[in-house]
């Protein structure tokens, strides 16, 4: 709204409560002058209008749910991420872990090849051993003791031959010694390779019950992070339907907006019409119409059924809640009940009563000329009106009943518009009421 515009209104405003009378009113200014007024009016209400893209109180609801919505999702797509990495790194890790049990189990496969081999080997020389021993055994003792030496003796031919008896015997023995040396050798190296055998085989057990575990870990973390994939593309596909739902309604928006800018200024037509042909008829008759009675000294009665008047809304800029843009608030809302009943502020006739968007069910009253100024009121979100254009109206007369079309609110409410030549200004003062 420009400087110029608010400055208008208020002096307009200003204008219209101290010069207000209930007796009649002067009609002897120039008609040029009021026309230039009227037309000044209009282009800062269409300008003021197009500014903030005019009337957006029939915006659904919904739309700022959507968008909480979207939010919503948008908030848990970094935690969804987050997790799917922390699931891939996991198993990155198992399957690091996996390979090098692997390849410890196959160490332990290589060495217990190997011990086997050796282990067959060892047996082999046992036998040999254990066969060598018994030859000995059969040829070097014939009987026990010092018998031995004395059979020599006696079996002897000459001395020659009791010498090379006697060392065929002391060899026989000393080969007899070693194989018994290397058969304790050869038992002591079978039982440490067997230890070693049941050690390396206790080890692969251990170690493929160590790779059944890291395999397990692995497949549940390919799981997991399969499974934050899903959740990952699930929340991905309900953002973009969000989004597509969110302009969808955006569209929808922007199409109410421009069918409440083309509401109001159809209404801004009819209201020029009006004041045009009453200042014809001012005009004509070279006179000023009767004011409407006012109560307490104020232009306007409680339009109400609640007692006293109680503001829930003031008029002025505030902050639209759906598209959070500051808008002009062309009136003040009156707290009345759903179906309780509306009653005309003042003696006028009935311009119309018909839905507009942006105001619901609304009932234009028209009160003449005030100080050489149109003076005009709305009743607007009514549940149903109960006049009809051209109705002549009495303050205090029954003219709809409350109710909640045509915007966004929390409940059932009046909001309540004057118009002075056609531009809105605060409704307090004309009720009676202080200032805010």
């Amino acid at each position: 709204m420009t400087a110029t515009f608010r400055l208008t209104a208020i002096l307009l405003a200003g204008g219209l409560l101290l010069g207000a009378s209930t007796g009649p009113a002067a009609a002897d200014d120039d008609l040029a002058h009021k026309r230039s007024q009227l037309q000044s009016q209009l282009a800062a209400t269409a300008q003021q209008r197009d500014d903030l893209e005019s009337a957006l109180e029939d915006l659904s609801g919904e739309l700022a749910q959507t968008q909480a919505d979207l939010q919503a999702v948008q908030q848990q797509i970094p935690a969804a991420q987050t997790r799917l990495a922390d699931d891939g790194a996991a198993l990155d890790n198992a399957l690091r872990a996996q390979q090098q049990i692997a390849d410890q189990l196959d160490d332990a496969q290589r060495r217990q090849a190997q011990i086997t081999a050796q282990a067959a080997d060892d047996a082999a020389t046992l036998q040999q051993l254990r066969q060598a021993i018994a030859a000995t055994a059969r040829t070097a003792y014939r009987d026990a003791g010092g018998l031995f030496t004395l059979s020599l003796l006696l079996d002897a031919s000459s001395s020659d031959d009791f010498v090379d008896a006697y060392a065929t015997a002391a060899t026989a023995q000393r080969i007899q010694a070693q194989a018994f040396e290397r058969l304790r050798q050869a038992q002591a190296d079978a039982a440490s390779q067997t230890a070693r055998l049941g050690a390396v085989r206790r080890t692969i057990t251990e170690l493929k019950q160590q790779a059944d575990q890291k395999v397990a870990q692995a497949d549940q973390a390919r799981a997991d992070a399969a499974a934050a994939k899903v959740r990952l593309d699930d929340l991905q596909r309900e953002e973009q339907a969000k989004e597509a739902t969110v302009r969808g309604q955006m569209t929808e928006a922007q199409r109410q907006v421009d069918a409440a800018d083309a509401s109001t200024a159809a209404m801004q037509t009819q209201l020029k019409q009006v004041i045009d042909a009453q200042r014809q008829e001012v005009a004509a008759k070279k006179s000023t119409a009767a004011p409407g009675t006012a109560i307490a000294g104020a232009l306007f009665a409680n339009p109400t059924a609640t007692s006293p008047m109680y503001v829930t809304s003031e008029y002025g800029m505030r902050l639209q809640p759906i598209l959070k843009i500051w808008r002009l608030h062309a009136g003040i809302d009156l707290r009345d009940y759903c179906n309780q009943p509306v009653y005309a502020g003042r003696d006028g006739t009935v311009v119309w009563a018909k839905y507009l968007s942006g105001y619901g069910n609304q009932v234009m009253v028209d009160h003449g000329w005030v100080d050489s100024s149109s003076l005009m009121s709305s009743y607007s979100h009514l549940n149903k009106s109960v006049v009809a254009p051209g109705q002549q109206v009495k303050a205090g007369q029954v003219v709809g009943y409350a109710g909640q079309t045509g915007g966004v609110s929390t409940g059932c409410h009046l909001h309540f518009e004057v118009y002075v030549n056609g531009a809105t200004v605060n409704p307090r003062a004309s009720l009676g009421l202080p200032p805010a």
